[in-house]
């Protein structure tokens, strides 16, 4: 149909359905992007947890306590951190 010869009403329905193909392209692709930086998050979050238990270990056997020990003195000294320290 060539260009001229279509009605008002005919070109708002086609822009109208050239607008929903277009979401669905773009929700189609900002979805896909949202689950790569999901996958990346949760990577991220398991790598710093081996850090930490890494950190962890490492500390414990550097200052031969007890885990336990370790842990109290954490708990007793934590209301002796200063807002910056919590800040962290």
């Amino acid at each position: 149909m060539p260009e001229k010869s279509k009605s008002g009403l005919e070109k708002i329905v086609l822009a109208g359905i050239g607008a929903l193909a277009t979401t669905a392209e773009k929700s189609a692709e900002m979805l896909d992007e949202l689950v790569k930086r999901g996958e990346l998050t949760i990577e991220q979050g398991k790598t710093r947890n081996e850090e930490l238990k890494h950190t962890v270990k490492t500390t414990l056997s550097e200052t031969g306590k007890p885990a336990d020990d370790a842990v109290s003195d954490v708990i007793n000294n934590f209301d002796k951190l200063t807002s910056d320290e919590l800040a962290i």
